[in-house]
């Protein structure tokens, strides 16, 4: 059971819950979380930290997840707090106290694959620990977005599915949610925090983790979703804008999941089987024609 408080301030009509008792923060996560606001209050950074997406929703479902994703709100001397830069102060503090340090890993954006934001990767205590700043996405008539710092409220809308779009705030250690993510969870439905057409521009994979999830977790497909996965543009929009790995990485999660019928009786709702089995070029059985991940020459 998740206790819920609604709570007025900043962000209007932000749902306030705690993780439950059995399913809490582990001691390593402790200690990478402590670290982490160490780093943020000796160098003074005055960031609010969250862990984003994933890890939440599977903690509030008493899982276990170990993909931790940290979202900055921020800036440093008037410029927007970046993965990358947190990340340098990390290694900074590690090298201070004597630690273990680790190269830390940038993934540049790259708008014609839908990746609109730099990711920085480093480790903490061994633990790989994402990092990235909160963000708003902007579209005019292109379909590359202006990208800005964002509220969480903003970041929160431009995330896949809400049940992906709670987090954790490090500071006050509560589940805070912006959309409809923990009422969601509790009826199993997966929904997209805006209308989904919206969502499925920004990145078209979406529309196979919504697939996937919705297998995984035994959830209902909200019916605007549907409507919008059937919609020709947003298939040709898959094709378009996604790579071929991308989507085999995708199918390949599936079908190694708990439930890769219910993955397959979805797409056919969608109408779009013949689409996603070309993009991936395997069988319906998830067996490939040729390497998903072809060797470099």
């Amino acid at each position: 059971t998740v206790s819920v408080l609604y709570c007025r301030g900043r962000e209007p009509a932000m749902r306030v819950a705690r993780l439950p008792a059995t399913s809490g923060v582990t001691e390593l996560e402790k200690k990478i979380f402590d670290l982490l606001l160490d780093v943020n209050e000796k160098y003074k950074l005055g960031c609010t930290l969250r862990v984003a997406g994933g890890w939440v929703r599977d903690r509030l479902l008493g899982k276990v997840s170990d993909d931790i994703d940290i979202a900055l709100e921020g800036d440093n001397e008037g410029q927007a707090m970046t993965g990358e830069l947190f990340s340098q102060f990390i290694t900074k503090y590690q090298e201070e106290h004597g630690m273990e340090t680790r190269h830390v890993g940038v993934i540049k954006v790259n708008p014609d694959q839908s990746k609109h934001l730099e990711t920085a990767t480093t480790h903490i205590f061994g633990e790989p620990i994402d990092l990235v700043n909160l963000r708003c996405e902007d579209y005019a008539d292109s379909r590359i977005p202006i990208v800005r710092p964002g509220t969480p409220k903003e970041d929160a809308s431009r995330r896949d599915l809400t049940i992906n779009a709670m987090f954790y705030n490090l500071h006050t250690q509560n589940v805070e949610d912006f959309t409809t993510g923990l009422e969601d969870l509790e009826n199993k439905v997966v929904r997209t925090p805006l209308e989904p057409l919206v969502t499925f521009h920004d990145d078209p994979l979406r529309l196979l983790r919504c697939v996937r999830f919705a297998a995984r977790f035994q959830c209902e497909v909200h019916d605007d979703i549907v409507t919008a996965a059937t919609n020709p543009e947003v298939h040709d929009s898959l094709k378009k804008k996604v790579s071929r790995e991308r989507v085999g990485i995708e199918v390949k999660k599936m079908f190694q999941g708990p439930n890769p019928a219910r993955c397959m009786s979805i797409f056919h709702r969608f109408n779009c089987v013949d689409v996603v089995f070309e993009l991936c070029k395997c069988d319906k059985k998830g067996h490939s024609a040729r390497p998903l991940f072809p060797k470099k020459q």
